[in-house]
């Protein structure tokens, strides 16, 4: 998480501000569904035979499928970006922060 973290603030190119993104992302999500992990717990899925003895036995589904959300608005914003950064070096023939700055002024 940190390395993304420091690719995002450090980095003047916006390719590699972009990879950081996308690091710091895949490990925010990693985090979440590491978190979301029970030991010793079973799947939720509950037949008509079966009786549910107690409920902290299964494992919630709701963050594993929220994360699952999180990867594809994850990759869609990575998608939009990387455009963008191609539209911005189609018109100023340059990705560093600096020289952008100045180069809008």
């Amino acid at each position: 998480m940190a390395i993304g973290l420091y690719g995002m603030t450090v980095k003047k190119n916006l390719v590699k501000k972009l990879i950081g993104m996308t690091i710091f992302q895949a490990a925010v999500i990693l985090f979440y569904i590491s978190s979301a992990i029970k030991v010793d717990a079973t799947v939720p899925i509950i037949m008509e035979n079966l009786s549910v003895e107690n409920p902290a036995n299964y494992i919630n589904p709701l963050p594993h499928a929220l994360m699952l959300t999180a990867i594809v608005v994850g990759v869609a914003t990575v998608g939009v970006a990387f455009a963008l950064v191609v539209l911005i070096y189609k018109n100023y023939k340059t990705l560093d922060e600096k020289e952008l700055i100045e180069l809008m002024k």
